[in-house]
């Protein structure tokens, strides 16, 4: 999932960049008196955040201090209502965006993991990423087919479908999984899309960022028009060609 070099970290007046194995809030909090709790929940939250807008990246695990916050925001409320007002974005810039040309060339791009399906079971049982992914333990739940939709997406990608928008699943999931992740997809609900890429043999060592770049620009080149992306990862979006707008879905679990 890359490897992790460095984050950001916000402290008083200044920006410091550190390592996660050099730092631990617990350590940096012991002789204070403020109390240990506020400061790691303050200090999660912030590691979350920076997450989500890209200023940390390339993270092989959570900081370990910090996975049962991460566990506790990705089965709330809060994770659902962010997930919701992203998606609202979406309704929003789709009522005034687009002038479909009507020639079927008009695309629009979904992610697969977290984006459409949820993780969520398979990370109950895998430390919520604290623990480096298993690739082997991860794609046999995938062939398993049961991984539930995400409700707020599942909606959307049909209201964009019936707008008549040609929709296209990019996944960084391998080939091999094609039949099971149809399978999962239609039994939750999704169906009509227009195409489904995964990674092919000679995409298996390609960063995931270069991969789905490369895929866009098979779309651009067949002649369509990429309106817009969902994704929950920034690989999703970043590279050319570009979409006329990207919208991320909220997840600090794994980096790809």
């Amino acid at each position: 999932m890359g490897k992790l070099t460095g984050f950001l970290i916000f402290s008083g007046l200044f920006t410091g960049l550190v390592v996660a194995a050099d730092w631990n809030i617990l350590k940096n909090q012991k002789n204070k008196n403020n109390g240990v709790g506020d400061g790691l929940k303050k200090y999660c939250e912030s590691w979350r955040i920076n997450v989500e807008v890209n200023n940390i990246r390339g993270f092989d695990v959570v900081p370990q201090e910090c996975v049962q916050y991460i566990q506790k925001y990705m089965t709330s409320s809060q994770y659902k209502a962010d997930s919701e007002k992203a998606l609202e974005e979406v309704t929003f810039y789709l009522s005034s965006c687009c002038t479909l040309e009507g020639d079927g060339k008009d695309a629009w791009i979904f992610d697969v993991d977290d984006t459409l399906l949820s993780t969520i079971p398979y990370f109950k049982t895998h430390g919520f990423g604290g623990e480096k992914i298993n690739a082997t333990s991860m794609e046999a739940r995938m062939r398993e087919s049961k991984a539930p939709a995400l409700g707020h997406t599942l909606k959307l990608f049909h209201e964009i479908k019936n707008r008549g928008l040609k929709i296209f699943l990019i996944s960084s999931r391998r080939e091999n999984l094609r039949s099971s992740s149809v399978d999962n997809l239609i039994k939750v609900g999704y169906h009509g899309w227009t195409g489904l890429i995964l990674r092919g043999l000679e995409d298996e060592f390609m960063e995931v960022q270069k991969y789905k770049s490369k895929a866009r620009h098979r779309l651009v080149d067949e002649g369509y028009l990429i309106w817009g992306i969902i994704g929950d990862q920034w690989s999703s979006f970043e590279g050319l060609p570009i979409a006329k707008r990207t919208f991320k879905l909220p997840n600090s679990m794994y980096y790809n």
